[in-house]
């Protein structure tokens, strides 16, 4: 009976120390709440993406993916970076292999290109690619009056020049071209200058950033001539990057919706389009054999409809 005092006073004290302890805890909580509360949240580290080097030089290019990114903020904030330099074959293996030396490249569509990569089908130019002028020596500018089909161009000597690697060579070799082939995209302008071949065929949509960035004051832009075939160009990403690929979609299938896509089409190719003079040219239109079935069908409706418009009065508006 003489230990209860002593263990009645323990268990008293240990009860004081302990809602002495929670008293002590008990202001500091608010305080680290509110700390809390007014740190700044850490932001999601911004996603890299590193765009062929030819691509990201181009404007309009850029520009594309740049607004196909801003229009899907749910996937976070992104950069876009310049990928080293690299011909346009080792582009599209480095993307096959799922290398980090690129990670998304815009080029001409193939079944080979469609099977071994992740491709988001809707043409970047609206279709404009497949519509060709030609950059030549201006000295040689009377050699190509006249001509009105590809036998004629071959009968006359006329050579085409190209990049190794681009659809466009097998395209143009089937329906009898003469084509000369460089696997640099740089070089082919120093052949030309050179006398190698005599037309560098170049999409209407991009011949002028071509001739800015080269800055060669020999070359001009052939004044007669229309080249014109089926050739759809898309972003294509790594086999297995099913993220990018939606993003890119998702992103461009709003611009066209909200029609900030018809805006970048009047802003980058607006200018090209009026300023070659399409509609006096002379149409040779050719066939491309090598798109898979639904891109094929995807193409012709096109470019029927570009010829269309190209063959219609020119309105005032745009």
């Amino acid at each position: 009976m003489n230990h209860c005092p002593r263990l009645l006073l323990v268990v008293v004290l240990m009860s004081l120390s302990i809602a002495s302890a929670l008293a002590a805890a008990a202001p500091a909580q608010p305080a680290d709440s509110a700390e809390s509360e007014n740190r700044p949240q850490a932001q999601p580290e911004p996603e890299l993406y590193r765009l062929w080097y030819r691509n990201y030089d181009s404007p309009p290019i850029l520009s594309l993916l740049t607004l196909a990114l801003s229009k899907t903020p749910e996937y976070g904030p992104f950069i876009i970076e310049r990928s080293v330099e690299m011909g346009q074959g080792r582009a599209l293996l480095e993307l096959r292999g799922r290398s980090e030396l690129i990670h998304i490249a815009n080029v001409a569509t193939s079944p080979d290109r469609e099977r071994n990569l992740y491709s988001i089908p809707i043409p970047i130019d609206g279709g404009l690619l497949g519509y060709r002028v030609c950059v030549i020596n201006a000295d040689h500018a009377h050699r190509f009056r006249g001509v009105t089909s590809i036998d004629q161009m071959t009968d006359r000597g006329l050579r085409i020049g190209q990049g190794s690697h681009w659809p466009d060579t097998e395209i143009l070799r089937a329906n009898g071209a003469h084509v000369i082939t460089h696997a640099r995209f740089e070089q082919l302008f120093d052949m030309l200058l050179n006398e190698r071949f005599d037309c560098f065929a170049r999409g209407v949509s991009e011949v002028i950033f071509d001739l800015e960035i080269t800055r060669h004051d020999q070359l001009i832009i052939e004044p007669e001539l229309l080249l014109a075939y089926p050739m759809p160009s898309y972003f294509f990403v790594g086999p297995e990057d099913h993220a990018t690929a939606q993003r890119i979609q998702l992103g461009m299938e709003r611009a066209i919706e909200d029609g900030s896509f018809g805006q970048f089409i009047e802003q980058f190719f607006g200018y090209a389009l009026k300023s070659l003079n399409l509609r006096e040219r002379t149409l040779i239109e050719l066939t491309n054999p090598f798109l898979s079935e639904e891109t094929a069908a995807q193409g012709k409706r096109t470019l029927e409809r570009l010829t269309q418009r190209l063959r219609s009065p020119m309105k005032d508006t745009p």
